[in-house]
This record gives structure tokens, C-alpha cells and sequence, in this order.
């Protein structure tokens, strides 16, 4: 009985889950929130392969004309977290800190520059900490780590000590971590992105994407499938971040 019961959770399992050999090095896929468009054609993919992310969030504009933390939303983030993804703040407004105006303080400018503030340490932290509560309002089950991503990837001194003091450790992503999901499809056609992507990662690798970008006409999601494959055929896994990161 005991055996039947081993055979009937393996065949739950998706076929990639089940047939994955043992691992000849590991990839962090992460997730920003990005436009939202394709976000249910890759989390499909991301379950048929068997491979759970760390998926950075923000409160940002969607395809839908909502936002990726309102209660709309709340479906998919709850699915997400019941399939074993771990999560991770990208900030609330999602806005780029530009520099450091004064000790203990950093510029946080919106990417339109409609808006700016000079944020304080207790400002920062609150702007951390918004996403991720939100997110838990939404899907109590979602496991949060002690970690976040600036937009853009961009630091400063300020911003990285404050958030370091009140718990958080920035993410960025590794040399080859950059997929291009956010390029223009003309210039940079997903062929040539999945090619390079199979060919460059490597063990380690701390790899960005986005649940849909606005401004690329060839979604890269036409082809994760390929690229998870590719890679799963070099013996590679995929894991969520450690909770420490990864450098």
C-alpha cells in the first residue's frame, strides 16, 4: 500500500518534476512584476517544468488596467505561492533611487518623473515592507524572504545600508542573468534571446524576467519553454533564492 501511495504522489508530479535528473548546477529564475500579460502563460510553463522562482513584487500597472496587488490579482498570487515560489519586495511605487542627497537619506524619482522624494531611513523601509504586506493580505500563505530588488537594478550606498538595517539584502541578477525579455523584440528576436540564454547560463546564475513587458512585441514567453528545456537538458535545476541570496 505504502508503494502505491509513493507511485500515486509521483504521477501527481508535473512530468518535468518527475523526470528531472540529479542536478549539475542550479539556476535562480526571479520575477519582476512587471505589465502582467503573459503572467498565466508562464506560470504554466513554470509548473509543467517544475520550476519554482522567486518572484519580486511591486504594486505596478497591469495589461488589465488594475495593479498587480490589487484583490484581482489575488488569485494568481495565492496559486503562485501554493506551487512552492518564494517572494521578495520590488518596492510599492516601483520608482528608481537616483542618488544620496545627505546621510540617511536617498532620491527616490518616479521613471516618468511625475513624481520625487527624499526618503528617510523609516521611509525606505516602509517602502520596502508595503509590497510584501500587501502580498500577504492577498495570499497569507506566501513565503517572503528577507530580500529585494531595486527597479532597474539600481542601488545606492544609502539605499543599500538603510534596507540592510532594517533586515532586507538587495538581489540583483549575475552576468549572464540577463535573459533580454525587456529589449526590443526587432533588434533582440527571441530566437537569438533563447539561444544565448541555453548557451551562457551558467551554474549559479541568478536570472531576471518579468511577467510580461508592454513594450516588446515578440513576448519572451513564446519561448521560456525552450529556454527551461534547454537548460534542463544541460542538468541544470531551478530553486527559489536562499534566504541569505545569492551574490
Amino acid at each position: 500500500m505504502r508503494r502505491r501511495a509513493l507511485l500515486g504522489a509521483a504521477a501527481a508530479l508535473p512530468l518535468a518534476a518527475q523526470a528531472q535528473p540529479a542536478c549539475r548546477g542550479t539556476v535562480h529564475l526571479t520575477i519582476d512584476t512587471g505589465w502582467g500579460r503573459e503572467a498565466e502563460q508562464i506560470a504554466a510553463i513554470l509548473r509543467r517544468r517544475g520550476v519554482r522562482a522567486t518572484l519580486f513584487v511591486a504594486d505596478e500597472p497591469t495589461h488589465r488596467g488594475d495593479r498587480t496587488l490589487d484583490e484581482g490579482w489575488a488569485p494568481f498570487w495565492r496559486a503562485r505561492a501554493a506551487e512552492g515560489h518564494a517572494f521578495g519586495s520590488h518596492t510599492w511605487r516601483h520608482w528608481y533611487f537616483r542618488s544620496d542627497p545627505a546621510p540617511g537619506r536617498v532620491r527616490y524619482v518616479a521613471y516618468d518623473r511625475s513624481g520625487e522624494e527624499v526618503l528617510d531611513a523609516a521611509a525606505l523601509c516602509a517602502e520596502l515592507r508595503r509590497p510584501v504586506e500587501r502580498l500577504q493580505a492577498l495570499a497569507p500563505e506566501a513565503r517572503v524572504l528577507p530580500l529585494w530588488r531595486a527597479p532597474g537594478g539600481i542601488t545606492t550606498p544609502n539605499a543599500l545600508a538603510m534596507a540592510a538595517a532594517c533586515g532586507l539584502r538587495h538581489q540583483g541578477w549575475t552576468a549572464n542573468g540577463f535573459w533580454g525579455d525587456e529589449l526590443d523584440s526587432a533588434k533582440h528576436p527571441n530566437a537569438a534571446l533563447a539561444r544565448r540564454a541555453i548557451e551562457r547560463t551558467r551554474d549559479g546564475e541568478v536570472v531576471v524576467m518579468h511577467w510580461g513587458v508592454r513594450s516588446r512585441r515578440e513576448p519572451f514567453a513564446l519561448v521560456l519553454d525552450q529556454v527551461i528545456e534547454g537548460l534542463q537538458a544541460r542538468g541544470f535545476c531551478f530553486a527559489p533564492l536562499p534566504p541569505e541570496g545569492k551574490a
